[in-house]
């Protein structure tokens, strides 16, 4: 028994060791010739997975896989919940939600129709493939913000979106996998009261634990762990997620407005020293890089050309009308309306055009097929193309549409 667990844990070290390794030489060329780290970790993962030299093999469902997807977007939600400032999001809160809620619905219901008659599935099957990718994905754009200097009114409005769709997202998925298995009703009753309380809940769980680390962390008298800020971030960002889950709400939703709290003291009067918010800072950055090389690399390593061959010219021709058709058409309807956030074109332009798709897309096919649901290949094939061609080309060209739109802070350098 002693030694199989011992094997287990030199297995996984082995696994870490060689993504960190390939990691390394993965942020030293994606420096040299200028693309976000993500695509190029995921490229490496791809290469070090079962389907090239099989180097690198962690099943979908073991608990290893998924405890490194969790808490990788956990942390990187909650660090990109802390760089977010209220008075940026008082100017672009109309968008945000109809990003949150009509963007996901719209997207959801084009991505639906066009399945429906390509791949040739009722639509019902239609609608819960659409639904695992109609939500953008923070994991994946946040790490890409971090490199491409972006106009901050933009940076914060499709951030902030990709953390609030998941709700929606997510909402829409286990709503539908319930339906075809017979588990729930489909009304919008239901549906309305579902999102409420996972959205709801998730925002009263990461405010009631982002406002206590806040105070233990202030020159408040209350600040007795002050010291010990790094620590205190760590512990809130997990509890946050937990505490939401076990109210039935959205983990990644508290997550994110656990940051935002903890990013934004002033909103209760709290003052966290200089060297603190310095120290957390620095501690995060490392935190969320290691996580990001973790996930990314891991996710190539999950990509299966033998169920991708099957569906593949199926799958391109439902991403093409994805990117180029939903998205756009979703951030109109949700823009235009929006008279006080004064978007202009190129700025509009830009948020066709971000829109990746990533680890809880994956997470979520990954659910469906442990469902043992119908379609669930088709389902899986085309949420990794989504993710494959997102990551690899829209990652990959964001710092050069934003140059090329005029909306860079300064000129792109180390994306």
């Amino acid at each position: 028994m002693e030694a199989t667990v011992m094997s287990i844990v030199q297995r996984e070290l082995y696994m870490i060791t060689m993504v960190f390794l390939f990691g390394l030489m993965a942020m030293k060329l994606a420096e040299r010739i200028k693309i976000p780290d993500v695509a190029l970790f995921m490229i490496i993962g791809i290469i070090l997975g079962p389907s090239a030299f099989n180097l690198i093999t962690v099943p979908n469902d073991s608990v290893f896989y998924q405890f490194i997807i969790v808490l990788g977007s956990i942390l990187i939600l909650f660090e990109g919940g802390t760089a977010i400032r209220f008075a940026v999001l008082k100017k672009v809160w109309i968008t945000i939600s109809l990003l949150s809620i009509l963007g996901v619905v719209v997207t959801a219901v084009i991505v639906a129709v066009t399945a429906f008659y390509l791949l040739d599935m009722p639509i019902m099957y239609a609608l819960l493939l659409a639904s695992v990718i109609a939500s953008t994905d923070p994991a994946t754009l946040m790490p890409v913000f971090k490199q491409v200097t972006i106009q901050e009114k933009v940076r914060r409005t499709v951030e902030s979106e990709s953390a609030f769709n998941d709700a929606t997202g997510s909402i829409l998925t286990f709503t539908l996998l319930g339906v075809i298995l017979g588990q729930t009703e489909l009304s919008v009753s239901s549906t309305l009261w579902s999102f409420f309380r996972e959205a709801g809940g998730g925002i009263l769980a990461g405010l009631v634990i982002g406002f206590v680390g806040v105070l233990l962390t202030s020159e408040h008298k209350w600040g007795l762990l002050r010291k010990y800020g790094t620590v205190v971030s760590l512990v809130v960002a997990i509890s946050s997620y937990l505490a939401a889950g076990f109210i039935h709400a959205s983990g990644f939703m508290a997550t994110f407005t656990a940051g935002l709290i903890s990013g934004n003291p002033q909103l209760f009067r709290f003052k966290v020293s200089e060297e603190t918010n310095s120290t957390v800072f620095a501690f995060s950055e490392t935190l969320t890089l290691i996580m990001r090389t973790l996930i990314f690399m891991l996710l190539g390593t999950q990509v299966d050309f033998g169920i991708l061959s099957q569906f593949w010219i199926q799958g391109i021709l439902i991403v093409i009308v994805f990117m180029f058709v939903a998205r756009p058409l979703a951030v109109l309807l949700c823009t235009l309306p929006d008279r006080k956030a004064k978007w202009k074109w190129n700025e509009i332009v830009f948020m066709f055009w971000v829109r990746e798709t990533g680890v809880i897309p994956a997470a979520l096919s990954g659910m469906i097929v442990a469902a043992g649901v119908d379609y669930a290949n088709e389902i899986t094939s085309v949420t990794f193309i989504a993710i494959l061609v997102t990551i690899l080309i829209q990652a990959s060209t964001t710092g050069y549409v934003a140059k090329k739109l005029g909306i860079t802070l300064k000129p792109v350098s180390n994306i």
